[in-house]
């Protein structure tokens, strides 16, 4: 038997392609970016919770220049964005994945006009990244506070301390 692969992987979208895919999407359409190394609780939590918010919910993901220029470490991220994506499109909340190489996600929130933009409450809503765009086109911006109180930095300082 030959396997081919999982279909997950249909969900990752390369960013020259997000403006067609996202016109397939139910709407009201969410957009959300991110990091999301090593995936936690507090990551799944968050997306469930910025899906809820709408019909869909596309995730845009830093490659991994862009991680290094965030000033996360040397040795971040953990995990490369090619294993990023597959994990991240496996989520059920999840319908897009894409990435981006900028030091912001703007250029793939314009490529989406999302209805919703959705950042996790360390962010205030007027330092969201493109909440002036998306505002400006009669969608809602939502900081999500956050029921759990994790972060991957946090783990992987305790993964090495054992």
């Amino acid at each position: 038997m030959k396997y081919g692969p999982p279909d997950f992987e249909r969900r990752i979208c390369p960013p020259d392609q997000l403006a067609e895919r996202v016109a397939h999407l139910p709407r009201p359409l969410v957009f959300t970016n991110g990091c999301f190394d090593i995936l936690h609780r507090g990551h799944v939590t968050y997306l469930a919770q910025a899906r809820a918010l709408g019909a869909s919910l596309v995730v845009a993901l830093n490659t991994d220049a862009s991680v290094r220029r965030l000033g996360k470490g040397a040795d971040r991220p953990v995990n490369p964005l090619e294993d990023r994506l597959a994990v991240m499109a496996a989520l059920d909340c999840v319908d897009l994945v894409t990435w981006f190489d900028e030091d912001t996600p703007l250029a793939r929130i314009l490529d989406a006009r999302p209805d919703v933009l959705v950042k996790g409450g360390d962010w205030a809503v007027e330092h969201i990244v493109g909440a002036t765009e998306v505002a400006g086109w009669g969608g809602s911006v939502h900081s999500i506070p956050f029921e759990h109180a994790r972060s991957t930095t946090d783990l992987l300082k305790r993964i090495r301390s054992l």
